[in-house]
């Protein structure tokens, strides 16, 4: 193969991955406003409720984040029927994939509504555990919504049409904003819920946003080939098994990402309510710039499991490989920004010169300092994870999750913190110390398992000589 030949496939295949990780990024994106717009709220009711609602926020996260990861199966395992052309397959799966979100979100709204004694037992502030639950009363009735929208949207996505989530997701984060801030302010005689208020909010939106997307889905002509009303009435437990088999490693690799996180704000609500607020004001800051790798992780996984629902895993190693390198590149840009300017971001959340957030502020700017040393491998394992589950593999990243995330960076983070006496600081190094350890274990496992795979099908050099620019 000629160079110029492989310059313009990768060209064309980066193209490709863009193409979806545009759109994916903006949703992402907006999701994350969502979460922020709840931040700040937070923030404007006082640093008591900032550190309350941050709490009960991280819990949601835990909770949430396991069922959206059981429900990525549904975008993998629909990606890799489509690149195989089974409309059928697409369909059932998708199908399979709201019965499997619904269930989801009465298992996770029953823990969740439940959460008091758990937070008790974890040492949590009473002033914290009561507002924390305050939030979580209300935000519980958005997880149907919410769990509709993600399998729907990895439907969507995965037969390469992420258009409609990207701007219904717009639309819902600026909905959100306005929604809240007049409950704050009990403007059009609405009344003043403080926490409560935040968290009904954010669930009438994400419902809203599910019964939009859904209409989208019936109605536009893009989508006849898919009648995902047909049968819905029927369960096939057989497609929900598979999502399953794929879809549980897959959640316990979120949940035991998020785990080390919410590992990481028990910590410091144990070390006291400053420091969980400026937590909560720094990793909001992180999670906003690791909105762009998972885009791009999503757009990754999806553009995998078509060349490999079609066979030809040579064009699924150049997107894998092409999507963490594009990734790591990204990050460095929010490394570069936590470094140079942590007070310009902080001041997005609360204000600096206010002294009652003095003290929150000045920790959270130095916890930032710390970040722009992980943001690189934090982009970095995220991509190569979904690299990995677009071979329909889900098994080797939670166990490779496992044992960096609670064999490394939780040990770390609970050692340099108390031990050695390094307070939030150490959480935060812990922290990066996980992340990096997954980032080399997750790309290592992603070109083993892809040369696994190739050693298998035994016939490289006839994909290479039938391959059309682009695919492989």
């Amino acid at each position: 193969m000629s160079s110029h030949t492989h310059y313009g496939r990768n060209r064309q295949e980066l193209a490709a991955i863009f193409h979806l990780a545009g759109p994916l990024i903006a949703a992402q994106l907006a999701h994350v406003l969502m979460v922020f717009t709840d931040t700040l709220m937070m923030g404007l009711l006082g640093p008591a409720e900032l550190a309350a609602g941050g709490l009960g926020a991280a819990s949601y996260a835990f909770v949430s984040i396991f069922c959206v990861g059981v429900l990525a199966a549904v975008g993998n395992l629909v990606a890799i029927r489509h690149g195989a052309k089974d409309i059928d397959g697409v369909t059932r799966l998708a199908q399979s994939g709201l019965w499997l979100g619904w269930v989801l979100a009465l298992g996770a709204g029953t823990l969740l509504w439940n959460l008091e004694p758990l937070l008790r037992h974890f040492g949590q502030e009473a002033h914290n555990i009561s507002g924390a639950m305050q939030f979580l009363g209300t935000l519980v009735f958005g997880l149907p919504g919410y769990m509709t929208f993600m399998a729907l949207r990895g439907f969507t996505a995965a037969i390469g049409r992420p258009g409609p989530i990207m701007a219904i997701s717009i639309v819902g984060a600026l909905a959100n904003f306005v929604l809240n801030y007049a409950l704050i302010h009990g403007w059009f005689g609405l009344p003043t819920l403080g926490l409560a208020g935040i968290g009904l909010v954010t669930a009438l939106v994400s419902n809203c946003m599910a019964l939009v997307l859904a209409w989208y889905l019936m109605r536009h002509r893009a989508y006849m080939a898919y009648p995902l009303l047909t049968g819905l009435s029927r369960p096939r437990l057989e497609d929900i098994k598979e999502l399953l088999r794929l879809g549980l490693p897959i959640g316990g690799t979120y949940a035991v990402e998020s785990g080390m996180f919410v590992f990481a704000a028990m910590c410091m609500g144990a070390i006291g309510s400053q420091a969980l607020a400026a937590h909560q004001i720094a990793i909001m800051s992180v999670y906003v710039a690791f909105m762009v790798p998972v885009g791009i992780s999503y757009a990754t996984t999806f553009r995998i499991g078509q060349h490999y629902g079609a066979g030809n895993l040579l064009a699924a190693r150049r997107a894998g490989r092409l999507g963490i390198v594009s990734g790591a590149c990204c990050m460095l840009g929010f490394a570069l920004l936590f470094w140079l300017a942590p007070g310009v971001v902080v001041g997005l959340f609360v204000d600096r010169h206010d002294p009652a957030f003095a003290e929150i502020a000045a920790l959270a700017v130095s916890l930032l300092a710390v970040a722009a040393w992980f943001e690189l491998f934090d982009g970095v394992q995220n991509i190569a994870m979904g690299a990995i589950r677009g071979l329909k593999d889900g098994k080797t990243t939670f166990l490779v999750g496992l044992a960096c995330y609670w064999a490394i960076g939780v040990p770390l983070a609970w050692l340099l913190a108390f031990p050695f006496g390094w307070g939030a600081h150490g959480v935060w190094w812990g922290l990066a110390g996980g992340l990096a350890c997954a980032a080399i274990g997750l790309s290592v496992g992603f070109e083993w398992k892809i040369a696994r795979l190739l050693r298998r099908q035994q016939v490289p050099a006839q994909l290479i000589a039938k391959a059309s620019p682009g695919t492989a």
